[in-house]
């Protein structure tokens, strides 16, 4: 089983680098494989509505990280999308980025799931993270919970180190994703399977 750990911050070994390294750590000791997915420097546009995704494969036109991520995704059982806070909401490159995947992939990352962390130097958090956790409601993707809202705190990975509460938080984190992971296989194994989604009726309220 394998996690893929989304690093959506523009440093790519800062505090939200530091956070993610101490899941994939716990998730080790688990006996689940991880990989972290960095988004990189490249700006990365947002959803344009389109529609070529659906006639694509899922391939968004932008040939840029969101399909090479979703490749990735393919082979994965779970992720962890972990954002900075800037002004009070997650980065600019992830939600465009989060935007893009679960436009053209969501459907296919259904059922698998999902968690996401926040660091911030103080605030802004928890508005950080009801944005991030509505992707994986609207697709019908599993919610890993924690012991407490998932976020460190710090200026830079260093800080994060001495941030013990936090650090904790990642850790229950992981083992409650590997739990949930080994539960689904099991259930899978016994024959318990997901339940199969109804055609979705979309209603519009204009007369």
């Amino acid at each position: 089983m394998k996690v893929m750990l989304v690093n959506g911050s523009p440093h790519e070994h800062g505090c939200t680098r530091a956070a993610l390294d101490e899941v994939a750590k716990e998730l080790a000791a688990q006996g689940i494989e991880s990989e972290v997915f960095w988004l990189g420097l490249d700006p990365v546009a947002g959803c344009i509505g389109c529609g070529a995704c659906r006639q694509n494969g899922g391939q968004c036109f932008r040939n840029d990280c969101v399909n090479a991520f979703v490749a990735k995704a393919a082979e994965a059982d779970g992720f962890v999308f972990g954002t900075p806070v800037h002004w009070a909401s997650a980065s600019g490159a992830i939600t465009s980025f989060m935007d893009r995947v679960f436009f053209s992939a969501g459907g296919r990352l259904r059922g698998k799931p999902a968690a996401c962390v926040a660091s911030a130097r103080r605030a802004g958090t928890t508005a950080t993270l009801d944005q991030l956790l509505k992707y994986f409601y609207i697709c019908g993707l599993p919610i890993v919970p924690s012991q407490y809202w998932a976020m460190v705190h710090g200026t830079k990975a260093e800080d994060v180190a001495q941030d013990l509460e936090g650090l904790q938080i990642m850790r229950t984190l992981a083992k409650n994703m590997a739990w949930m992971l080994k539960s689904f296989e099991a259930g899978r194994a016994a024959g318990v399977n997901p339940p199969e989604p109804e055609a979705p009726v979309r209603t519009n309220f204009i007369r």
